[in-house]
């Protein structure tokens, strides 16, 4: 792919034409040789990812690069959202505005205030109808969800197509598989022919030039464009078989045989899997397509006292919607008031519903029990959490792992290889039999055994599979190159606070200073860290709040980072946190006082005011339910774990006792911990856990990184994969989940060889019908999709 300047925009295009892996490369090949261009085409989704930098080839570049090569960009269907007409001048306006932008076709309805409009991507965009719209004094925004649904349209009519297509080849070509049985009545060698020459031409001659147009127009196009793919094989082979026969029968040779049979069969046959492969990879993305069908088009809102359902799309930031008994959730939204459970299962893989009460989270798509809610919405159409998994779903469908790229290698040689083993075949069963008839036969086998097709879709069609799973698991992978890394993880690092443990520690124990008041070091201690959002920090100012002690402005804050924090307190100089901190402030810290609580398994805070201790506090992290059967989950996966924790050497012990973890690392500073996840890559690959701000180092330095759901956004940002659910047994998943992707993929891998390493030398040998061929080469890729939705079985929890 090209290098460049930064990307400064990025094209989503939907190609049409694309008939075998070696098309996608080629289409890869040839958009990235255009100045400032890196492009992707994935060819089990039929769309192109292309990055422009800034100066880059313009949007008709690109649209005449891929028409150009013999594929085309197929128009995409987008509805946009007008508000500002006050007339149907102002429809008029808006519709010839819209129309005036390249490749856009608009048709405006001012009383429903919509834009519905037909556009070729690249071409124009919804961004630049947003500019034009608003240019013309009117805003415009795209109805996101229609978009899936148009296109859904768009491919279910193409697939209509298609089956009326192959329909009409099975009911003209059914006469010569009737035939075949009597054709082979004398052997492998018989050819008893019961159908008039003149008739079986008549039946062939549709299929091969009005049924089989697809094949010579999509090789012609990829002949044009420098290269060959899959129907350069299957219009060579069958153009051969066909115009031999013609031949034949007007020269009146009645001593030779005709294949009419094999022309007509064979582009049946083909037609026939790929309508059988389209069908499985459109099951590939079943996971997705089921969690957005999970959205409900409508929500209600309240409008002068009463409930008035409007299309979701109405539903903007802010406003206030309500979930009645069994509702499904239209956006993301806090809830205002009432009290109900929710049933995430959708989102998190989780199936036990989540208490809901005010100010609690619910997301769109999850479904509301028997009570009834007053929400205000925070997160709509592209900002709600369901959302943001298709799009990181989507994602890592699009990427290509290692072993994708060595295949994508092979394929773009595949079929010129294939060419030349056919010619040779033909020469050498001339040369050696004397009979120029055999020897086509046996090279035509050559050409339609021969298909890249199955080489195409082993892995991306895994890889869809895959991710959809673990979206409906929860597993969110952002990187598909991190999807094939897991599998070969020895080490997992896992950070302890608010990833083993919940990362809500309370005071339990205090130990004072004599003459001290509990209130007075709580007061002093709490109102120097109420603005920290360190889990220590909140358990000392929850403490003081639930004991009723208010709490005093600190003024002049300063943080050691992750050691502890100082500033003035009602005139006094108070420093709050860990022994080692206060120590080296030169406050003295009796070991009688510090041992009890760190042997307890207890995180002990110092509390110093004007150079004296005041109070030792113990604060605990209750472990996370099922912590401990993830840790024995990874280890029984053959990984090492780790712990790395900032916390005292004892209290790491003392957890890390109870989750089964026999090493640790403590008192490990956030900027020591992505040094500390290095020194561990020497000893073999390592993925990092974490959720807070200071993983994010950490799970940057990793090979891989699994941030917990529940985490800061900095950390979810930094990881490779996200867990929905806030529990560590998610990572035992992901790796699980890993592993049979990538099982599958080397399965796929040998079907798609194995087909074409037996298949072409017996096909060279004479020990293949061509018609046969075709069947066995259809197979081919039924069986490379047909095994990778054999994923779609794959559930948390196996290992």
């Amino acid at each position: 792919m090209s290098d460049g300047p930064l990307p400064e925009s990025m094209d989503e295009l939907s190609i049409t034409g694309m008939s075998c892996a070696a098309c996608a490369v080629r289409l890869e090949k040839v958009l990235s040789r255009l100045p400032g261009v890196s492009a992707h085409v994935n060819f089990a989704t039929g769309r192109a990812s292309v990055r422009r930098a800034t100066g880059a080839a313009d949007g008709e570049a690109l649209v005449a690069a891929v028409r150009k090569a013999g594929f085309d960009v197929a128009p995409e269907t987008l509805e946009l959202a007008l508000s500002g007409m006050s007339c149907a001048a102002c429809a008029a306006r808006i519709e010839k505005v819209l129309n005036r932008l390249p490749g856009v076709e608009a048709t405006v309805n001012f009383n429903a205030e919509t834009a519905r409009v037909r556009y070729v991507p690249g071409l124009a965009g919804p961004d630049a109808m947003r500019a034009a719209v608003a240019k013309a004094g009117f805003s415009a925004e795209p109805v996101l969800a229609r978009d899936r649904e148009a296109e859904r349209a768009r491919k279910a009519e193409e697939a209509r197509s298609e089956w009326r297509q192959f329909l009409l080849a099975l009911v003209l070509s059914a006469p010569f598989l009737l035939q075949m049985p009597f054709m082979l009545a004398g052997g492998l060698d018989g050819h008893h022919e019961w159908l008039p020459r003149w008739l079986q031409g008549l039946l062939a001659a549709p299929v091969q030039f009005w049924v089989g147009r697809r094949f010579y127009r999509g090789a012609w196009s990829s002949l044009r464009g420098g290269g060959a793919n899959m129907d350069v094989l299957v219009a060579l082979g069958t153009s051969v078989a066909f115009f031999f026969s013609l031949a034949v029968v007007l020269l009146g040779r009645h001593d030779q045989h005709v294949y009419f049979e094999a022309s007509a069969s064979i582009i049946t046959l083909v037609l026939l899997g790929k309508l059988l492969e389209a069908r499985a990879r459109a099951r590939t993305s079943a996971a997705i397509e089921a969690l957005l069908r999970l959205q409900p088009p409508t929500a209600w809102l309240e409008r002068d006292g009463a409930l008035v359902e409007v299309p979701v799309a109405q539903v903007a930031r802010g406003t206030v919607f309500v979930l009645r008994a069994g509702d499904a959730v239209p956006v993301d939204g806090e809830v205002l008031a009432g009290e109900s459970s929710i049933d995430e299962a959708m989102l998190t893989g989780e199936s036990v519903p989540v208490p809901k009460a005010a100010g609690d989270t619910v997301f769109a798509a999850t479904l509301n029990g028997a009570g009834l809610l007053r929400c205000r919405a925070t997160g709509v159409g592209a900002e709600t959490l369901l959302a943001g998994i298709v799009r990181l779903v989507e994602q890592a469908q699009g990427g290509k792992p290692a072993v994708q790229r060595l295949a994508d290698r092979i394929a773009a040689v595949f079929v010129p290889t294939v060419v030349g083993l056919a010619l040779l075949t033909f020469a050498a069963w001339w040369w050696a039999a004397g009979d120029p008839v055999q020897a086509l036969v046996n090279g035509v086998a050559v050409l339609v055994i021969a298909c890249p097709c199955a080489l195409g879709l082993a892995t991306p069609t895994a890889i869809m599979v895959g991710t959809g799973q673990g979206a409906r698991a929860g597993i969110l992978v952002r990187k598909v190159e991190a999807l094939e890394l897991a599998e070969s993880l020895r080490i997992v690092a896992v950070d302890k606070t608010g990833t083993l443990t919940e990362g809500r520690p309370a005071l339990v124990e205090t130990r004072l200073a004599k003459g001290i008041a509990y209130n007075e070091a709580l007061h002093l201690a709490a109102s120097l860290e109420q603005g920290s959002p360190h889990p220590l920090a909140v358990a000392l100012v929850a403490a003081a709040r639930e004991a009723g002690i208010g709490l005093a402005l600190p003024v002049a804050v300063q943080s050691a980072g992750g050691k502890g924090v100082s500033g003035e307190v009602a005139g006094r100089q108070v420093a709050v946190g860990s022994p080692a901190y206060l120590t080296e402030a030169g406050v003295a810290i009796p070991a009688d006082q510090l041992d009890p609580l760190t042997t307890g398994g207890l995180t002990p805070v110092c509390v110093a005011a004007d150079g004296r201790l005041l109070a030792l506090f113990g604060v605990a992290d209750r472990l996370r339910p099922g912590a401990a059967e993830a840790v024995a989950r990874l280890r029984r996966q053959g990984l090492r774990v780790v712990m790395l924790t900032g916390d005292h050497p004892a209290v790491a012990q003392a957890i890390a006792r109870q989750v089964g973890i026999d090493e640790f690392r403590a008192q490990v500073l956030p900027a020591d911990k992505a040094a500390a996840v290095q020194a561990l890559r020497n000893e073999g690959r390592v993925g990092m856990v974490g959720d807070g701000i200071n993983d994010a180092p950490a799970l940057a330095a990793a090979d891989v990184s699994f941030a917990i759901g529940a985490g800061s956004d900095v950390a979810v940002e930094a990881a490779d994969v996200t867990l929905v659910r806030s529990d560590p047994a998610g990572v035992a998943d992901a790796i699980a989940l890993s592993r049979a992707t990538l099982g599958k993929i080397r399965q796929n891998l040998f079907f798609a060889f194995i087909y074409n390493i037996l298949g072409i030398p017996a096909a060279a040998l004479g020990l293949l019908n061509p018609v046969i061929a075709a069947a066995a080469m259809a197979m081919s890729s039924v069986s490379v999709v047909s095994n990778s939705l054999l994923l779609r079985r794959w559930r948390p929890g196996q290992d």
